[in-house]
């Protein structure tokens, strides 16, 4: 099985050539889930305050999981308050105040120590810019078909949920 089987590399590259930003937001979004888990780690053995930080960086990697990647709301049992708060991140304007919360929290860090966390907050900060940019272009908010996309309205019941698995 060649490697284009395990991945859909063809459709990373049409998301990138589409020249929407909302999908370049995506797919940075998804590269800080997993660059906002290791870093927070990582920070987590500072002495001073630095450590908080890294736990805020943990505690916001599932948080952009869910955000992001819409089929986790689907697998996981999450509480309707906080799939209510996800749909609401649905548009271009919301993303973007969204992850300049993220990111002004991350570059706060930098008061105590510059630390690993700063490549964090510029992720963050270039996250904003791709969703503030596409809604002032009028771009619609699209998400990427690579990244299994699926409306919480379709969740099945939770009994149905466990018949499946």
């Amino acid at each position: 099985m060649a490697i284009t089987d395990y991945f859909k590399i063809s459709g990373f590259l049409q998301d990138m050539k589409s020249r929407n930003l909302s999908l370049y937001g995506q797919w940075i979004g998804i590269t800080c889930i997993f660059l906002s888990l290791a870093l927070g780690i990582a920070n987590l053995f500072h002495i001073n305050v630095v450590f908080i930080f890294g736990i805020i960086a943990i505690v916001q990697s599932p948080i952009l999981a869910l955000v992001e990647i819409p089929f986790l709301l689907k697998i996981f049992r999450i509480p309707d308050s906080l799939i209510s708060f996800i749909q609401q991140l649905d548009t271009n304007w919301m993303r973007a105040l969204f992850y300049a919360i993220n990111a002004v929290i991350q570059w706060l860090s930098l008061t105590c120590m510059a630390t690993s966390l700063l490549a964090l907050a510029i992720l963050y900060t270039i996250n904003v810019f791709c969703y503030a940019g596409a809604a002032i272009l009028g771009q619609e908010f699209h998400q990427s078909n690579v990244v299994a996309t699926v409306h919480v309205s379709e969740t099945p019941a939770e009994a149905q949920i466990r018949n499946v698995l």
